[in-house]
Order: C-alpha cells, then structure tokens, then sequence
C-alpha cells in the first residue's frame, strides 16, 4: 500500500522582535520629542501627493537640501504626471542633473507618472492612489518611499525607515532590527497611537540631528535618561569609541579600589 504523501508545512510568518524599552518609556521618548517638536514635517519640499512622491524618488542617496534645489524650479514647471509627460525625460534629467543617479532616477520619474495616467485616468490631478502596495509597485518606488508618501499625504500611521530612523531605533532600543523591515515591523507594532502620524519624523530628525552615525551627541539629547545605547558620548569632541574605553579604564580603577557607594549620575 502506497504511504500518503506528506503536505508541506506552511511557511511561518517571520517573528516580530521587541523593543528594549517598555511602554512606560516608549511613551516617555515620544513625549520628549512631542515637547521639542510637536508639530514635525518631512523637509522635502512638495506642493501636491504627486510631486511629494516624486520628490522622494529623487531623495535616493541623496540630500533633502540637494533635493529641494532642483525639484524647485522642477515642480515650478511640472507638477503633475500630464506636465511631467510633457516636459519629457531629457528636460527632467537637466532638472534633477545635480542630485547623485539623476539619469536613472528621471528615467522612473517619466515610467511613474506614465504609468499613473494610464492607469488613474479619473485621479484629480496631482493626486496618487491611496494605496501602499500600488505605489509600491511603482518605478523607482520602494517600501519607503510608499510609507512616506501614505504618512504625508493620506495620514497613516505608517513608518518609514531610512538611515536615521534605522539607527535610532536600534541605537535607543526602541526597535532594534537587522533589517528596515524588521525595525518598520517593531515600531509598527510598538508606536502608541498617540504618537503615530508623527513617529518617523521624530525618529528622523533626532537621527539627523543628534544621534549622529559617526558621533552621537549625547551630552545634549532629550532621551539620554531612556535610550539603551551603551556607547554614550557625553562630552563634545569626544568619540563612542573614546567614551567606551574610558568607560572600561573607570571599571577597571573602581574594581582595584574596591567597592564605593553608588553615585546619583546619569546610567
């Protein structure tokens, strides 16, 4: 008698990670950037869904300044997919020819808006879909670019991880993560609705700002009291690499003196 062939086990939906920080002091975090920033807004300029999403197209490796320099006189000119069509793809290159990869990313922006015309025909122009995975499914647009585009110009409570909401999160123990996606996957899951629409933002300018990739400035940040970064820099000047060292030569000198009252300073 022939053995019944097994059924394959479905695949298991990868597990969602955890944040370091309880809920106590994730909402601790988010109301100290609330307080210095209760109203933040993304620094790419844009006059309509349209032209926001392709701005953020155009900010792949690139500076949001940078960015905002040609998209001015760009969107001046074309700020919908029928303008953009019609200026063609080789005047959109001399537009965004100052930001790095220009001739790939004026290339997406012609197939994008071709592809929103035939596609929408109805949509009011300067409007996109309200729709993640369609947007996603746009040249030239990823996950990230989607999120922003969903947060800015519709409202969700999606978050967007670039370099600096990446770091940060990792960084504070908010949403620590290998991989953007498993990071956008905790703080998903984590963010309290209160603080929703405008997470990524904070996480981005704090990113930007202060919790710098080569030398955080801790000595001046609004969380130090909560962030689970190890590698504090407490001083201007001073480097994460410096600020360890010293951090083990104090061991080291406390452990030959022998034990000491706990101190009331910063952990």
């Amino acid at each position: 008698m022939a053995t019944p062939a097994s059924k394959p086990k479905p695949k298991s939906k990868p597990r969602v990670g955890r944040s370091k920080l309880t809920r106590a002091q994730i909402a601790a975090l988010f109301e100290a950037f609330r307080a210095i920033e209760p109203e933040p807004k993304g620094e790419l300029e844009h006059v309509n869904a349209y032209t926001l999403l392709v701005a953020v197209v155009l900010s792949a490796q690139a500076t949001d300044a940078g960015v905002n320099k040609a998209t001015g006189p760009l969107f001046a000119v074309a700020d919908t997919p029928q303008k953009m069509l019609a200026l063609g793809e080789e005047q959109v290159r001399d537009f965004v020819k100052t930001i790095g990869l220009f001739r790939g990313k004026a290339k997406n922006v012609i197939a994008l808006s071709e592809r929103l015309l035939a596609e929408h025909p109805d949509l009011p122009a300067g409007d996109v879909p309200e729709d993640r995975d369609y947007l996603e499914s746009l040249p030239g647009v990823g996950r990230k670019t989607a999120n922003v585009v969903m947060n800015m110009a519709f409202g969700h409570h999606t978050n967007a991880v670039d370099t600096h909401v990446f770091r940060a999160s990792n960084r504070t123990g908010l949403a620590p993560g290998k991989t953007v996606e498993a990071v956008e996957a905790i703080l998903d899951r984590v963010v309290p609705e209160a603080y929703g629409l405008h997470a990524h933002h904070w996480l981005i300018l704090h990113g930007r700002y202060l919790c710098k990739a080569r030398t955080p400035e801790c000595w001046r940040c609004p969380v130090i009291e909560i962030c689970a970064f190890e590698d504090k820099v407490m001083a201007p000047g001073a480097k994460p690499s410096t600020a360890k060292s010293s951090a083990a030569k104090t061991g080291r000198a406390k452990k030959a003196a022998g034990p000491k009252k706990a101190s009331n300073g910063p952990g």
